[in-house]
């Protein structure tokens, strides 16, 4: 199984965790690292370290909120020298879940990675582009023509 870091600034990997939990249940070897103002980029090295070796994984899917922030840095170069981790950024409660239910299938990392980028972005939309109200014909001046 792949084992699943969430990492983000503040807070929010806990709240992703504690949301995906109510959606998919309760998971194993996942791990939710915060980023907090007080620390910096050998903190952030340090948890995914220890999240790393206190999975039973062989694999290592890191989720981060954004690209070039302080979680993401520290998870490429955490990632960079292994073949048996990778880095998506963007993390939302779509992704999470949707990773979590394919890793729940028995997904290897590379197909993680992938459902993590489609169901990110397939996470986004938009109310009026969705659910746009068919237009409505009115028919009354067209009765009697045969053509």
């Amino acid at each position: 199984m792949v084992a699943v870091i969430v990492a983000a600034h503040g807070h929010l990997a806990e709240g992703l965790l504690a949301s995906s939990s109510m959606i998919a249940g309760p998971q194993e070897d996942v791990t939710g690292i915060t980023f907090d103002p007080s620390e910096g980029p050998e903190d952030l090295l340090a948890k995914y370290a220890a999240a790393i070796e206190a999975s039973p994984s062989d694999e290592y899917l890191i989720l981060v909120d954004l690209l070039g922030g302080s979680p993401y840095n520290a998870a490429a170069r955490a990632a960079a020298t292994r073949e048996d981790a990778d880095v998506v950024t963007g993390v939302n409660l779509p992704m999470l879940v949707e990773v979590l239910g394919r890793r729940m299938l028995g997904a290897d990392l590379a197909e993680l990675v992938e459902v993590a980028r489609t169901a990110g972005s397939g996470g986004v939309q938009v109310l009026s582009e969705i659910f746009t109200p068919a237009p409505t014909t009115d028919d009354s001046d067209d009765e009697g023509d045969e053509l």
